[in-house]
């Protein structure tokens, strides 16, 4: 799978919220979250459709769209790009980053311990 567009993003996070959805809802959701006109989101789902990222039905009076790939393996994608691009891969560099430009609570510090002891208990494997 590709990494998707930002304007992917938006066309998928309104199918996993819940579908399969006709054509006339996933514009009405796109001009409440982008402004975008009828016409763009309809060229945007074509597009994914022929990328293979949703399914389209044609039923004769309206059309039906429902994803193709899981919203958990495009997350997995994404961070694992975004972790590549922007930090060359380090784990540690990427969160020394977040720590140094946000206040941890202390519930937060517990939980990354934790997610770190499981990791080293090869609970993630």
């Amino acid at each position: 799978m590709k990494e998707l567009s930002e304007a992917e993003w938006n066309v998928m996070e309104s199918l996993w919220e819940s579908f399969p959805k006709v054509g006339s809802q996933i514009v009405a959701d796109m001009v409440n979250r982008t402004g975008w006109s009828r016409s763009t989101t309809l060229t945007m789902l074509r597009r994914m459709t022929d990328k293979g990222l949703i399914f389209c039905e044609d039923n004769g009076k309206m059309k039906t769209y429902t994803p193709l790939i899981e919203r958990e393996t495009a997350v997995k994608k994404e961070t694992e790009s975004f972790l590549n691009r922007v930090y060359h891969g380090s784990i540690s560099m990427l969160v020394c980053g977040f720590v140094q430009r946000q206040r941890l609570s202390q519930d937060e510090i517990a939980e990354l311990r934790q997610i770190l002891d499981e990791a080293e208990e090869g609970k993630y494997d």
